[in-house]
């Protein structure tokens, strides 16, 4: 072994070891809190639900099941399964792709083929976290091909970073398309945007070391990623990326009209990166993504929460099916 990769053993148990510690003398409290917060956070979202719901359901001179079950009952199911079942396959080639891409160009030479199965198993544990779904990316590259688990977590580090910035772009677009027409709460839209904007133009100089040259924090393993980034792979990102959003406008309207809802692409622009976004982050978020559906679309209360659940959880639960498909490949090439 050279001293090198000595060296770098070494930080690693270090480095993990600190963590350990750390994590045994952080205080429990701290962790409750959260989990009271989200908890709390996701109740408010379902008594909105159950608030909004049981209002359009008094309206209709209905009990709030038998409702509910009407809306479902109207549903076309066949023609929703089958397009639901081709953008998510669609969804999974797209986001393998833009994996593989940033990996070649920020760390190493590895083959689409060969990160197919590990994004795939990924989503299984992306039901419960995305970003942990991406740690145990980083973690399967790190055993399977000796990649320094720094640099590969930095990669996945550097996804989730655009991920951010591309779905704020496509916002901003669908709020300069639409913006008169869009919910009050939109407004913010033009400030959140030049905010970040201006933020990731400071981050680029940071790290092109033109900003505070002398600074080390930028020299941290785990920020290697960013160091090596360049604007036109932040901009290549953007653009392999954006075929699944696209997709995705199409697909979520045609889905809305088999839910009994109209709807056009325009409209749907600027929502679903927001929405995304949402889905994307932690609990409680994704149940708050759901309730965004009922707030964007007032008028069909009913249709709209049972889209939000449905939509949402079906394509997490198919990308785990696709998961499910490439696990013993994952297992092999792990633990040969």
């Amino acid at each position: 072994m050279s001293e090198e990769a000595q060296t770098d053993t070494t930080e690693n148990q270090t480095t993990e070891a600190g963590a350990s510690t750390e994590q045994m003398q952080a205080p429990p409290k701290k962790g409750l809190a959260g989990r009271i917060v989200f908890l709390l956070i996701t109740a408010a979202c379902f008594a909105y639900l159950y608030y909004r719901l049981n209002g359009a359901a008094m309206r209709e001179g209905m009990g709030l099941a038998d409702y509910m079950s009407q809306v479902f009952a109207n549903v076309q199911w066949v023609p929703w399964l089958i397009l639901m079942m081709g953008y998510s396959l669609f969804y999974f080639l797209i986001d393998t792709l833009v994996v593989t891409r940033a990996l070649n160009w920020l760390l190493a030479d590895i083959k689409y083929k060969d990160i197919l199965p590990i994004r795939a198993c990924a989503y299984i544990i992306s039901i419960f976290n995305e970003q942990i779904g991406k740690g145990a990316m980083a973690y399967y590259l790190n055993k399977r091909d000796k990649i320094p688990g720094w640099e590969v977590g930095s990669v996945m580090l550097f996804i989730m970073f655009c991920e951010i910035f591309y779905l704020l772009v496509w916002a901003t677009v669908g709020y300069l398309s639409a913006g008169s027409g869009l919910p009050d709460v939109f407004q913010i839209m033009p400030v959140i945007s030049g905010g970040a904007a201006v933020f990731l133009v400071v981050w680029l100089l940071y790290f092109s070391g033109k900003i505070l040259p002398g600074n080390q924090f930028r020299e941290k393993r785990i920020l290697h990623a960013f160091r090596k980034a360049q604007p036109i792979h932040y901009l290549k990102f953007f653009l392999l990326r954006s075929p699944a959003l696209l997709a995705a406008i199409v697909v979520y309207t045609t889905a809305l009209n088999f839910f009994g809802v109209e709807a056009s692409f325009l409209e749907l622009l600027p929502y679903l990166p927001v929405i995304f976004f949402a889905a994307a982050v932690p609990t409680p978020m994704r149940a708050a993504a759901i309730t965004f559906w009922v707030i964007l679309f007032p008028e069909n209360e009913g249709q709209m929460a049972a889209f939000g659940f449905v939509q949402h959880n079906f394509f997490i639960l198919f990308n785990a099916i696709i998961g499910l498909i490439f696990w013993r490949r994952a297992q092999r090439e792990l633990f040969a």
